[in-house]
């Protein structure tokens, strides 16, 4: 397990401006990379992460214990994030992170079925108790569902084409493993296109994101962190493609913004000034040291806010 390489890791832990008695949320724990760092500087401070993947959440209460006693680990999604902090008696926060990217045990265990390279079951739950999976999204989705989650997830332009097949295909039988999933898919995109990447990875992407409501919880979720924060606190977001990364990039534009009715006034008056910052203005990407080491980092994207009223 311990393979997982965080991305981005030193620059997010920088951002987060840690003390050693700030209170920080780890929104996404996963394998505990970026919560064993923080955990080592906020000696006297305390650590809530949260996962919902129970095998992640046995491994890094491990890793974390060998650190420090000073955590809790959270069983939920971070959407909930706010409802399970205040049953804990927490209503403020110095720095809340998302890393939005999916474990790299998650896509190496087979049997978890988020690959598109080993033949496995049609699952892709981060939450293995919930009930829709891929082989729901996949066997029982209409054409019409389908091609749009394919389209708006996948952002793939054969999504009409892949859908049409796979619903022919289960009209004898159904779809139940990843690489027979795999085949339908290249039936359905043109040889010239295949050539490049593989023609699965944008179609498994858009079912995961599907399977866990990943992109449906992201705003409430990052609003939720927003109005934790106390005034100096940061919220640091790791992306892993371009619709989480628009939304995080619009969602604290947005926040940092003055409203149109008084943009050019001499003195704006305080009410109308925002609450947040934006701790840099573009997106910061990995260095090309990280990249050698870990190409999985290639599409990652840290965007940080500050609350500064």
């Amino acid at each position: 397990m311990e393979k997982h390489i965080s991305v981005l890791l030193d620059e997010t832990i920088s951002s987060l401006n840690l003390c050693e008695n700030s209170v920080i949320v780890d929104a996404t724990l996963g394998y505990g990379g970026h919560s064993k760092c923080i955990l080592e500087r906020i000696k006297k401070g305390y650590l809530f992460a949260f996962d919902q993947d129970s095998e992640a959440i046995r491994h890094s209460t491990d890793r974390l214990s060998k650190v420090g006693t000073n955590f809790t680990v959270v069983k939920s999604n971070f959407v909930r994030m706010q409802e399970e902090l205040s049953k804990l008696g927490v209503n403020k926060v110095d720095g809340v992170l998302f890393d939005l990217g999916v474990s790299s045990p998650q896509l190496d265990e087979k049997e978890r079925g988020f690959s598109y390279h080993e033949d496995a079951k049609l699952d892709m739950r981060m939450n293995q108790e919930q009930d829709l999976s891929a082989y729901e999204v996949v066997n029982k989705y209409s054409k019409e569902d389908l091609t749009r989650i394919f389209r708006e997830y996948g952002e793939d332009k054969f999504a009409s084409n892949i859908a049409k097949k796979i619903v022919e295909y289960r009209e004898n039988k159904k779809i139940e493993s990843t690489l027979e999933l795999v085949e339908i898919i290249k039936t359905a995109v043109p040889l010239k296109f295949r050539i490049d990447k593989h023609p699965a990875r944008q179609i498994f992407q858009a079912i995961r994101i599907e399977v866990n409501q990943e992109l449906t919880v992201l705003e409430p979720a990052l609003e939720q962190a927003l109005s934790l924060l106390k005034v100096g606190g940061r919220a640091a977001v790791i992306t892993f493609h371009s619709l989480e990364d628009r939304i995080v990039k619009n969602f604290f534009k947005e926040k940092c913004e003055i409203p149109e009715k008084v943009k050019g006034m001499p003195n704006i008056p305080e009410e109308y000034l925002p609450d947040f910052r934006l701790v840099t203005n573009k997106a910061i990407t990995s260095s090309e040291e990280e990249l050698e080491n870990n190409p999985r980092a290639r599409s990652a994207k840290l965007r940080v806010i500050e609350r500064i009223k």
